[in-house]
């Protein structure tokens, strides 16, 4: 799904590929519309976040698999704090880790979308939300996370 307006203010550090092109194809996923997520081919285990040897084998033979943009509310906090400078007056904020059953169960950090002061629920289902900045130079976009019921 795509998201209709920023969430974030401007001004924030645009995200960018590691140097190294580790995290390239998620980055180039998200761009796509997909949600990709790391794969052992060689024992089949997910993995979050990217790395160059598998977490449960060891092996080096990692692939990138476009997965279900679906999870589940695994656990949050409301950020009354800024992290950043041009956070302030854009406070607070809901942070989730996402619980992805489609891709091994792995967790990702996001931003959960609608009223900051909403209540929250563990288990509860939600989905991404690709939030394209078009007019970034890159153009990059960013993951975001809105409840279904």
């Amino acid at each position: 799904m795509k998201a209709a307006a920023y969430y974030l203010p401007a001004g924030l550090p645009r995200p960018v590929p590691e140097p190294d092109g580790l995290d390239a194809p998620y980055w180039e996923g998200t761009r796509a519309g997909e949600l990709r997520v790391q794969r052992c081919r060689a024992c089949r285990g997910w993995q979050w976040g990217p790395e160059w040897i598998c977490h449960h084998c060891l092996a080096f033979d990692l692939e990138w698999a476009a997965v279900e943009p679906r999870g589940k509310i695994y656990s949050w906090e409301r950020a009354h704090h800024p992290v950043h400078p041009a956070l302030r007056g854009h406070a607070p904020y809901v942070v989730v880790l996402v619980e992805l059953p489609h891709a091994g169960n792995v967790r990702m950090v996001g931003n959960l979308l609608g009223d900051p002061m909403q209540a929250v629920q563990i288990d509860a289902p939600v989905e991404a939300v690709f939030e394209a900045h078009d007019d970034a130079t890159p153009p990059f976009t960013l993951v975001q996370w809105r409840v279904t019921r």
